[in-house]
């Protein structure tokens, strides 16, 4: 029996992004496609202002299009309201940052417990959620600590923690290595590819990370915001 086909969960289709700077028009990313099958480990590869995180930011609906569509599971996302397109982050979407992005005041069962509150799922139902995702993540006892509390390595697993308790379609994660050392940063992928192959998340980096670009399946050279056709 042949494998099942599977389906583009992200497409892009000559996507442009441009920003003023003063009397200066930058174009961050220029006349852009590009597919993303469900269950991909893909990263973004490409110099600094090749136009990676707002790429990333664009397919996460943080940011929109200057011109040109971006479907996620078939849905324009500049043709959604504000609320749906909130709703969609928060339900479809997992974003793991390079500054971790945690709520200070927030534990890291709080942290991770946030987005399944504003989901609505009762209490009970959220515990026994959050407490099996932070011992996936390696995090069993740490549930207590603030993010003050916790190293550069425990923080940004609380970040995975939040990415993916929601069971999300995608994780986009944008240089996630950055700020932790080398022994963390290959626990940190050692987990997401673990996340990946037995969750079947669909996880796209933006990275110059060359420990990142060795242990994904799939990469995506950008220069000057387009797609690279020398690399």
């Amino acid at each position: 029996m042949a494998p099942a086909e599977k389906k583009v969960i992200i497409s892009i289709q000559q996507v442009s992004k441009s920003y003023q700077q003063g009397k200066v028009k930058v174009n961050a990313v220029n006349d852009l496609s590009l597919d993303i099958e469900e269950g991909e480990f893909t990263a973004l590869c490409g110099p600094s202002g090749s136009g990676k995180t707002t790429l990333l930011n664009m397919i996460g609906g943080l940011d929109l299009p200057t011109e040109g569509v971006i479907k996620l599971e078939l849905q324009e996302l500049a043709q959604l309201s504000r609320m749906a397109l909130s709703h969609l982050r928060r339900d479809r979407i997992g974003f793991v940052f390079q500054a971790y992005n945690l709520i200070p005041v927030m534990t890291a069962y709080e942290n991770a417990e946030f987005v399944l509150a504003l989901q609505g799922m009762p209490k009970a139902q959220r515990r026994e959620r959050v407490m099996s995702i932070l011992k996936q993540v390696g995090l069993q006892g740490l549930e207590s600590r603030r993010p003050d509390e916790m190293s550069g390595g425990q923080q940004q697993r609380v970040a995975i923690a939040r990415a993916i308790v929601t069971h999300p379609a995608v994780v986009l994660a944008d240089e996630p290595t950055a700020n932790v050392d080398s022994e963390n940063a290959e626990a940190l992928l050692d987990l997401m590819e673990e996340l990946n192959q037995r969750e079947g998340i669909t996880f796209i980096f933006s990275t110059h990370d060359p420990r990142v670009m060795k242990r994904a399946r799939r990469l995506v050279y950008l220069r000057d915001g387009q797609l690279d056709p020398a690399a």
